[in-house]
């Protein structure tokens, strides 16, 4: 009996190891990509370093979206970032919207949230209702994007286009919520 214990302990303890690696895995590819995000917005836009120091916080998304004629849908994973703490939240996203709209692409989302309310009310509830318009077609460092940039409210939301093919106008709700898995 003392045998079987331990061996189930050892069992308990090696997959428990091999459980905190993945998150731990998880956790470096999700910084990987904010920090390479950013970097490319800072390229882009000299001023967003300022204007991410300015706000509570910001967030970060790596985001891949589908158009088809009147129905768009996305998904993708980022992070939370609370500029007082330094606190990450890992996060995921889906996104529905309505609208003239045809292609695929792939894009980086950052949003710097000038309040405490609209941070917290981002990483808890996490919804966002907008519009978007945008013309892209990217593939490496050819081609060329043009989307809008905005404020919803007391955020502020910039995007890049990796790469992709796309011509829409829609109205989209996102929804964000926290990764129970790396969190």
């Amino acid at each position: 009996m003392k045998n079987l214990l331990a061996i189930l302990s050892a069992t308990l303890i090696f997959v428990s190891s091999l459980t905190m690696a993945g998150v731990a895995e998880d956790r470096a590819e999700y910084d990987k990509s904010a920090n390479e995000t950013i970097a490319k917005f800072k390229q882009e836009k000299p001023d967003i370093s300022a204007k991410i120091a300015s706000g509570v916080g910001y967030a970060v998304f790596s985001n891949v979206g589908v158009n088809l004629f009147v129905i768009s849908a996305g998904g993708g994973t980022g992070i939370a970032v609370d500029n007082a703490t330094g606190k990450k939240t890992y996060m995921k996203m889906g996104e529905a919207g309505v609208g003239f709209g045809l292609g695929v692409k792939d894009f980086r989302a950052l949003m710097i949230f000038k309040t405490r309310k609209a941070f917290d009310k981002f990483v808890e509830s996490g919804w966002l209702f907008g519009a978007q318009a945008d013309a892209a077609g990217t593939s490496g460092d050819k081609g060329g994007s043009a989307e809008v940039e905005g404020a919803i409210g007391d955020v502020d939301i910039y995007q890049l286009t990796e790469a992709g093919l796309s011509l829409q106008a829609t109205i989209k709700g996102t929804k964000f919520w926290q990764d129970g898995d790396l969190n």
